[in-house]
């Protein structure tokens, strides 16, 4: 077995180095002389730090490691340069430098690696599996705002246009009674009682027009027509119909997720082969025998990519719809009242709440559908 197999990630890393060490300070010559201090870039040894920590785990992972030292090695070092990349730049906002830039390169390389090495492990076991499996997503995340961060301080972007994800952070701790009303009100009032009634009433609708031929060929085409209605014209009239609360918003979200349910249930009803219904006509089984035993089953996975789809119009709708009349509270009213105030950080804060909220809410759809459907292939193969 050979000992030595660079990869690609590695040899750029090291190359990203070597530049950066040629070049000098990390700080531009026109920084003030209390930031070259204060951030200690100008200072050999925290330079030689940063240079040394990559240069050698990019070295020794060339080298032929366990797969699962090298993802240690290569997470640590790509981290500990980041950590201080970020400490170092705050506060000193701009005063960044071309090695600066190198640096960071060099260790999102190394991350590149680690999350490579991860992908290709193979545990034993299946906890194991699945903390490699949660880890691989998190590195990958976490990057994302390390260079936002870095790259937004470092090059000094003023924070009304685009604040560091630490600044988001800060905002979100500090308006967390009224990021929970907003959440109570868009949430667990407005999305989940339309998508309650959207992907229930699709569903049901979707049964009795398979049925019923007649309502098939008549809802399919209406249903695609009505799927293409802007929601900026849906909801203003939905506000005067049922006023300025939830319940205007959760009629939005209604009109958003009865469509795709109805489209995906009618296809998977379907789905189920001519073979499969003839052995159940074998059977003596009336229509709704076939339905619960063969054509749901069969359907199962056109019904949860619906409920998945819906999952993220739902949140959409309802935010889209507070924009055209809502109480003081809300997300979609608070974000809208915050632009008019350039609270930019309020803005990225209730962003980054509903992107979790719809994320957990994709994901428990999507555990729900491993459970139901574990026989299905593609599950199988997951």
């Amino acid at each position: 077995m050979s000992r030595f197999h660079p990869s690609w990630q590695a040899l750029a890393a090291l190359a990203l180095v070597v530049l950066a060490s040629l070049l000098g300070p990390m700080t531009r010559p026109e920084a003030p002389a209390d930031a070259v201090a204060a951030i200690d870039y100008g200072c050999p040894a925290a330079h030689s730090l940063m240079i040394w920590l990559l240069g050698l785990a990019a070295l020794v992972s060339m080298l032929s490691l366990p797969r699962l030292a090298e993802a240690a090695l290569l997470f640590l070092a790509a981290h500990g340069v980041a950590a201080l990349l970020v400490t170092g730049i705050a506060g000193f906002e701009g005063t960044a430098a071309t090695p600066y830039y190198l640096i960071l390169a060099a260790a999102w390389l190394l991350a590149w690696r680690c999350v490579t090495v991860l992908s290709e492990l193979k545990p034993a076991g299946r906890a194991e599996s699945m903390v490699v499996r949660l880890l691989i997503p998190v590195v990958f995340g976490a990057w994302i705002l390390i260079i936002w961060e870095t790259v937004v301080r470092g090059a000094g972007i003023p924070f009304i246009l685009l604040p560091p994800p630490s600044a988001i952070g800060v905002k979100i701790a500090s308006s967390i009674p009224t990021l929970a009303a907003d959440v109570n009100q868009t949430i667990f009032k407005a999305v989940i009682a339309g998508y309650v009634l959207g992907c229930g009433a699709g569903f049901l609708t979707a049964i009795l027009a398979d049925r019923v031929s007649f309502l098939r060929r008549g809802l399919l085409p209406i249903g695609n027509m009505v799927s293409a209605l802007p929601i900026i014209g849906v909801a203003p009239i939905m506000v005067m119909w049922f006023g300025f609360d939830w319940q205007s918003k959760a009629a939005v979200v209604t009109i958003m997720t009865f469509f795709p349910m109805l489209v995906n249930t009618v296809t998977g009803l379907a789905e189920s082969g001519h073979m499969e219904r003839d052995l159940m006509r074998t059977y003596a089984s009336n229509y709704w025998q076939t339905l619960f035993k063969l054509r749901l089953p069969a359907a199962a996975p056109f019904i949860f990519n619906a409920l998945k789809i819906n999952s993220t119009l739902a949140l959409i709708g309802a935010i889209v719809a507070e924009f055209f009349g809502t109480p003081t509270v809300g997300m979609g009213f608070r974000i809208s009242t915050a632009v008019g105030r350039m609270q930019i950080d309020m803005v990225w804060a209730e962003i980054a709440v509903a992107a979790l909220a719809g994320s957990v809410f994709y994901g428990l759809i999507a555990l729900a559908e491993r459970a139901a459907t574990f026989w299905h292939p593609s599950v199988r193969g997951g």
